[in-house]
């Protein structure tokens, strides 16, 4: 016993890292080791002090510092071991260590072991970082993600970009500008964003803020004006190939009551006056005759004074004016008035002298009072064709239309057909059922139905033509008067026609005459004296025309005579009308059409005439004493004259030194020998004597401050606009230049 006890060994301390091995060891790769029954041997290795200075690869001290157990699993009642036991359970160890050792790669020593695990652990760890970052990345790094991916899908969208040319106009919206250049309107905001404007889609951006959008969007900006888009339909001169022949356009004029639609009628061959209102024409009629294959195209004006305005406008449409002049009556106020209505016009006259059938007419005492008109007919060695006429006789009619045939031979009257058309309006209503329904007389091309069109501040489309005997038509030529159904709304009587080619194009140009038209009641509209004044100042020939009504015709004749005696060849006194009694809207539209003045001596205008007169900015002047309308009419002229332009030599100035300035350029520093110079001054730059620039000053400087003039022995600091190549020495002349105004 004795012996069995001091051979008894005592118990084993683990260190820390012995332990964790036997956690290991047990775990679920220890299960390959359960191979020999209900056994199983754990390797307990141990840190020994007394051995961690050698690290020897034999057997010996591999087995130091190692201890075996052997463990029964199903008895563990079996606990006293003999020493014969212990013998053979070593010699069976070591053989089995042996065995193992020859299988698993060598360990020098126990030290390395722990740290071989410490460091295996920790890459472990690493490792799984690593995949659950990888499995659940970051949010910055989802959102680099996301912006590589936008930079990637606009770098393609740059690439199958298209480059299209905008039409940038003075004043447009922020979303018709993004329509135009098929781009978001949210990007077109963000670049005016970056560009320091603030505005949304409704808002409205200059052509200079809208050309920078357009560039930096990559496309090309044209800039464009507001009337460009009247370009679209200018008019323009056909070759001479293209040209056919057309029917005449004949207008009817002359005083109330004298036949002029007894005339006409006779040439139609049909019954008006029993329609028209008292025998009166109360509407201007357009109407086609055909004798002998050819045509005539006649415009009926309403005789009297009521109507003036329309029949100032029929003067302009037309190529032939009928003036009718009644045997019996001879001339009347409004015939004097329909003979300067052709005269402005510039159109021939034919005068038909009618109702010879009469037994007191003298058709001698109305060629006689046409001299008075300045109106020469052929029998008094003029060149103004007359006929002598009965309307409802019908005596002489041939050789009316013979007449106007000849006339019209000698006008050379030619319009293309083959076009776009073009014409004018004669007249507009509204009748139920129809709507809106306007008198055309087309001018150029072909007008046919489903035509679109502009008219004024008006567009349409051609649903019916229907001519002067009331029926349909599928085409109009030119020459022809049609009534034309298919207006939105009554466009006014005188405004254009135009044939368009989309209703797009007729759309955007009635919108923009339309604000144009609101514009100008909107603002004050200058006197016809003004707009003559700036048309002079362009450079074009002067001229006055003037309209006098005086309360007797010896003050007419002796105030025409006075103030024609005032013409130079400079400036030009053109009296388009004289007459007697009170200014008539008559006397207003006829000074309207030829951009004029009125003068009233001892008369007034009627109230109608005046409201007309202010309304078309016609300038009405009243005197009662004849040297003030001439000393008026003197000055008048007098700023019709060019002034006298002279120059005035103001200050001397001497450049001394000259001052290199790097992004500014040259500054001149000089001494103000004579006179002053200003900042405002024109100069000339003399070197040698001889001048070798003419120009402004773009900034005059005295010591830091900037100054408006320096005078006579001061210095200065002077430099030239858009001119650097002075020299020490030169001279700088500053002149003024003086207008003196000329009298005659």
């Amino acid at each position: 016993m004795e012996k069995n006890s001091g051979n008894k060994k005592k118990p084993l301390k683990l260190s820390t890292s012995g332990r964790l091995q036997i956690r290991k060891n047990l775990g679920p790769t220890g299960e390959k080791n359960r191979g020999n029954g209900n056994k199983k041997t754990i390797q307990i290795v141990f840190k020994n002090k007394n051995n961690q200075q050698k690290s020897s690869s034999t057997a010996k001290s591999n087995f130091r510092g190692s201890s075996t157990f052997r463990t029964a699993v199903n008895n563990p009642a079996t606990t006293n071991f003999t020493n014969t036991n212990r013998n053979k359970s070593f010699e069976n160890k070591q053989k089995k260590s042996v065995e193992q050792k020859k299988s698993q790669p060598k360990k020098s020593t126990l030290k390395p072991i722990e740290n071989d695990f410490g460091k295996t652990d920790a890459k472990k760890i690493l490792e799984q970082e690593g995949q659950e970052y990888d499995r659940f990345p970051s949010l910055a790094k989802i959102k680099r993600a996301r912006e590589k991916e936008k930079q990637k899908i606009s770098n393609d969208q740059q690439e199958n970009k298209i480059s299209r040319d905008v039409l940038v106009p003075d004043i447009i919206t922020v979303q018709e500008i993004a329509n135009r250049m098929a781009e978001k309107t949210a990007d077109v905001v963000k670049s005016l964003m970056k560009l320091g404007v603030m505005a949304n889609a409704t808002q409205s951006l200059e052509a200079d803020t809208a050309e920078l959008v357009v560039s930096e969007l990559g496309h090309n900006p044209i800039r464009v004006k507001d009337d460009d888009i009247l370009k679209d339909i200018e008019d323009f001169d056909d070759s001479d190939d293209l040209l056919k022949t057309r029917p005449p356009v004949v207008t009817i004029m002359g005083h109330v009551d004298h036949g002029k639609t007894s005339l006409l009628d006779a040439f139609r061959k049909t019954n008006i006056v029993s329609g028209e209102a008292g025998g009166i024409t109360q509407h201007i009629g357009a109407y086609q005759t055909e004798n002998s294959g050819k045509k005539i195209t006649f415009i009926d004006t309403p005789g009297h004074a009521a109507f003036s305005n329309m029949r100032a406008r029929g003067s302009k449409t037309t190529d032939i004016i009928i003036l009718v002049v009644a045997a019996d009556d001879s001339l009347k106020p409004q015939t004097v008035e329909s003979i300067a209505h052709a005269k402005a016009a510039k159109v021939p006259i034919i005068v038909a002298i009618n109702k010879i059938d009469l037994a007191n007419a003298d058709a001698d005492k109305v060629r006689n009072d046409l001299l008075t008109q300045e109106v020469i007919v052929e029998k008094l060695s003029g060149d103004v064709l007359d006929v002598e006429v009965s309307a409802t006789k019908k005596i002489n009619l041939d050789k009316l239309e013979e007449a106007i045939h000849l006339q019209a031979d000698l006008l050379n009257l030619k319009a293309n057909p083959n076009r776009a058309a073009r014409g004018v309006i004669i007249e507009s209503k509204l009748e139920k059922g129809r709507g809106s329904v306007a008198t055309v007389l087309v001018q150029k091309g072909t007008l046919k139905v489903s035509d679109i069109f502009i008219s004024g501040s008006e567009w349409g489309k051609v649903k019916a033509l229907i001519n002067d005997k009331g029926e349909n038509i599928k085409e109009a030529m030119p020459g022809t008067p049609v009534e034309v159904l298919g207006f939105d709304s009554n466009p006014l009587a005188g405004d254009d026609f135009i044939v368009v080619e989309s209703e797009s194009l007729a759309r955007e140009i009635s919108e923009y005459r339309f604000s144009k038209i609101q514009i100008q009641k909107n603002t004050v509209s200058k006197s016809n004296v003004e707009e003559m004044f700036e048309k002079i100042n362009k450079g074009q020939i002067s001229s006055l025309p003037i309209l006098i009504k005086t309360d007797v015709q010896g003050s007419a004749e002796a105030i025409e005579t006075s103030i024609t005696k005032l013409s130079t060849n400079e400036v030009k006194v053109e009296v388009i009308h004289k007459g007697v009694g009170a200014i008539t809207e008559s006397d207003v539209a006829l000074a309207n059409s030829s951009n004029g003045f009125i003068i009233g001596f001892n008369v007034r205008a009627l109230p109608h005439a005046r409201d007309m007169a202010k309304r078309d900015g016609i300038d009405i002047k009243y005197y009662s004493i004849i040297y003030e309308l001439i000393d008026d009419v003197k000055n008048l002229l007098s700023g019709l004259l060019k002034p006298d332009i002279s120059e005035k030599i103001t200050g001397n100035v001497e450049i001394r030194e000259v001052f290199n300035i790097s992004k500014i350029g040259n500054i001149a520093g000089c001494m103000v020998k004579e006179g002053y110079i200003k900042k405002n001054s024109q100069i000339r730059l003399l070197r040698d004597n001889v001048v070798i620039h003419t120009g402004s000053i773009s900034s005059l400087k005295r010591f830091k401050d900037e100054v408006s003039e320096v005078k006579n022995g001061f210095e200065c600091g002077v430099m030239l606009e858009n001119f650097i190549d002075i020299k020490s020495g030169d001279i700088i002349e500053t002149f003024e230049e003086v207008k003196t105004d000329r009298k005659l």
